[in-house]
């Protein structure tokens, strides 16, 4: 059976402290940092969408600096999903949809859509969610990625929600929210959120080794020994692309642990 493709990176391009050898080489004008980054790395989630919009020119641009294979995530708006009644979000996802992100073309991967800690699982209210995910835009597939930070979205009726609706469920591996491992989707997405920046690799190095371990198993269409699972059964074995995102908790490190899981694969 073959494997899916395995792609790494970090949460934007645009951090002062990546700046002067952390992870930009010195004197790289920040105009060259999206090009550098995409050539470092061979994926990014683009953060910036959450807060705020893009025109589709700034997209294109985007996808024109990145090599061919690289995928860039598209974190949705905030107005989509931090909000009480998520079945009233139809206008705010088809605002956030057609304001141009088709035009990374092939190098769009999934939408994020991350909801609140706060946010409790309401089967009615996400299910109705769910239906308004758009299945395309202009003529390119959409893939879709939800992450629950509530515990009570650990329950069978919320993965096989997902997984009727093909979209899939984000694993967290978080020190602030329960995370669910539960492969829902035709690929995986991993946001590893408890790096340091003590640690020079972001995370302690036997973890990058477990990290690139569990990624080859995800894209074998296997699922990883020791994660927290919602079902005892495994899904149906097949080939998935899979995401790794070194997010959030030492952000400095993060392009030094994305490179060095790059470099075990």
């Amino acid at each position: 059976m073959s494997k899916g493709a395995i792609r790494v990176g970090i949460g934007g391009w645009t951090f002062e402290p990546w700046r002067g050898g952390a992870f930009y080489p010195e004197g790289l004008p920040q105009k060259k940092e999206l090009e550098f980054a995409t050539r470092a790395l061979t994926a990014i989630e683009i953060n910036g969408t959450y807060y705020s919009g893009f025109k589709p020119a700034t997209f294109a641009g985007w996808a024109a600096a990145a090599p061919d294979g690289f995928v860039f995530t598209v974190k949705a708006s905030r107005f989509c999903t931090n909000r009480k009644v998520l079945a009233e979000a139809g206008e705010s996802i088809a605002k956030f949809t057609g304001q141009g992100i088709t035009e990374l073309g092939d190098r769009l991967g999934p939408i994020l859509w991350q909801f609140m800690a706060t946010k409790k699982f309401d089967p009615e209210d996400f299910g109705a969610f769910l239906k308004l995910l758009p299945e395309s835009r202009d003529g390119v597939k959409l893939r879709h990625a939800v992450q629950v930070r509530h515990e009570s979205f650990a329950v069978p009726e919320f993965v096989a929600m997902c997984r009727k609706a093909g979209v899939g469920l984000v694993f967290a591996d978080s020190p602030q929210y329960p995370a669910i491992a539960d492969v829902t989707g035709d690929f995986v997405y991993a946001r590893l959120e408890r790096g340091e920046d003590d640690n020079p690799l972001c995370y302690p190095e036997k973890d990058i080794g477990r990290w690139a371990g569990a990624a080859k198993c995800w894209a074998d269409g296997g699922r990883p020994d020791g994660l927290p699972y919602v079902e005892d059964a495994a899904p149906a074995k097949q080939p998935r692309e899979t995401f790794i995102f070194f997010i959030h908790g030492g952000k400095v490190r993060a392009p030094a642990a994305a490179q060095a899981v790059i470099s075990r694969l």
